[in-house]
């Protein structure tokens, strides 16, 4: 059993997609619950997916794993690099707690590949080619572009009884200075020639596969090869590696992001199935495949129970939001080699849809069944754990209102952990309190707000009607449509 636990309370995005400045503080103010909820709701483009992806890159980054080179693309077009800032709090006891900032800066490098002169192909056609055509092909060697982490820091401040320690930096890596400050370097690795060389070989692996160099497990291997080398180790650098350790095993174990290409794959007939290993297996490893629905899936083999046993403790709470609905896993038998190369047994398994005492393929089932049975064993977790956060993009896609608003309402009065979603649906804002509720603005420089001035008796999806129209905050939430020029603009598309 765990004596802490860790929750995202602060997030700030700059040069991310639509997003040049924005804040966020995950926590309500207004009133103590156990829960972390937070909806943020707003017009089309206007910085709420954003959000999401700024959590998957969170996840990519603690769990060490590379950022796939597209989010390129998601550098804001008028930045030169996009910049991140992550708060966290770990609570250790009612007393006692430290705050831990995480700073990434991303940027694009653009590398030149082998021009064609010096390709195999080019050895065989050159030399037809004119001086002028020869000169031509030398410059064209393809552009590729990069993703790569310019820069990251960690820094905590923190509290025991009425006691706060000034927040300070403890590691930090920039293309000029490997690992700074220069005393914890020291701290952290000692002064051998043969460490430092390792570590930038470590830091040069990381950076070809856009990875952290701080969460790659090369660098946590060598920091904990120090540690067990260290007859007496230093009590500020058990607790360094500790803070590592904690944010590594949030990203890895209990952050979970399903952002629009988990969605997108739904609809291609793939459904997401995450799951949280049990404390009884080995290393308690989280886990993550897809299941086909529109063919059977191969699992290896050791994870066919834990397909069951999530299946299961879905259905306890399936059957009742949609009463009389169970899924279950139909077994079509063994497989003695899977075809994904990976060389494991496995088994060949199905998604059945149950209902009226008639079970059919899932597949068959409506988008909004499926995405309930996607998301439902992340909203037990999140529902029964501390640490556990849970970040949707869309999640009323597909789910009957008054159904998204009853089980919004549940989990942020009776729940334990963190759930951040995005959403079109207002009803949301009528079931849940509005300290769990935030939206965006048309202020790029400003993306996210909380309201002002709202009365308690205030309806807030009213109140936000009235705010779109009447713009009482200090930014606008909606840039205004004019009824007569979108009919006009429809009219003449189709003459």
């Amino acid at each position: 059993m765990k004596d802490y636990y860790l929750r995202l309370t602060d997030l700030e995005i700059n040069g991310l997609k639509n997003v040049k400045n924005g804040k966020l503080n995950f926590v309500n103010k207004r009133k103590a619950f156990k829960a972390s909820v937070l909806g943020l709701y707003g017009q089309n483009g206007t910085g709420k997916t954003a959000l999401i992806d700024a959590l998957h890159i969170l996840k990519l980054l603690l769990s060490g794993k590379s950022i796939p080179d597209e989010y390129c693309n998601y550098i804001n077009v008028d930045s030169r690099e996009a910049n991140l800032s992550y708060r966290f709090r770990i609570y250790v006891s009612e007393t006692e707690n430290y705050d831990v900032d995480y700073e990434v800066c991303l940027t694009v490098d653009e590398q030149r590949e082998e021009s064609f002169s010096t390709s195999v192909v080019a050895e065989e056609v050159l030399p037809y080619l004119s001086e002028r055509e020869g000169n031509l092909w030398n410059s064209l060697g393809k552009k590729k572009r990069r993703l790569e982490i310019k820069s990251e820091k960690l820094s905590y401040a923190y509290t025991d009884g009425e006691k706060r320690i000034k927040k300070h930096t403890f590691l930090q890596s920039t293309r000029t200075e490997l690992i700074a400050p220069k005393k914890y370097y020291a701290l952290l690795f000692g002064r051998k020639k043969e460490t430092a060389e390792r570590l930038k070989l470590i830091s040069l692996m990381a950076k070809q596969k856009s990875q952290s160099l701080f969460f790659s497990v090369a660098f946590l291997q060598l920091l904990f090869e120090q540690l067990n080398a260290s007859k007496t180790p230093n009590d500020e650098l058990l607790f360094h590696i500790d803070i590592l350790v904690k944010l590594a095993n949030y990203g890895r174990t209990e952050l979970f992001v399903l952002g629009a290409s988990s969605t997108g794959k739904i609809n291609l007939g793939e459904l997401p199935i995450r799951y949280k290993a049990s404390e009884k297996q080995e290393h308690g490893i989280t886990g993550e495949y897809f299941l086909s629905l529109d063919e059977a899936t191969e699992l290896p083999e050791e994870l066919f129970p834990e397909a069951k046993r999530l299946i299961q403790n879905i259905n306890g709470v399936l059957e009742q939001i949609i009463p009389g609905l169970t899924i279950s896993v139909a077994d079509l038998g063994a497989v003695m080699l899977m075809e994904n190369g990976e060389g494991k047994k496995g088994r060949r398994i199905q998604l059945m849809s149950n209902k009226n005492s008639k079970e059919i393929p899932l597949r068959y089932e409506s988008e909004g069944i499926k995405k309930i049975v996607s998301v439902l064993h992340l909203l037990i977790g999140m529902y029964n754990q501390s640490s556990i956060t849970v970040a949707i993009d869309e999640l009323d896609a597909g789910i009957f209102e008054y159904l998204l608003g009853e089980i919004l309402h549940i989990l942020s009065e009776k729940g334990k952990g963190q759930l951040i979603f995005t959403s079109h649906n207002l009803r949301p804002l009528e079931t849940i309190d509005r300290g769990f509720i935030a939206f965006t603005t048309t202020n790029p420089e400003n993306r996210y707000i909380r309201f002002a001035n709202i009365k308690t008796t205030n309806n807030l999806r009213d109140f936000y009607f009235r705010d779109i129209v009447l713009g009482e905050q200090n930014e606008p939430v909606y840039e205004m449509t004019n009824n007569a020029e979108i009919a006009l603009a429809l009219r003449e598309a189709g003459e």
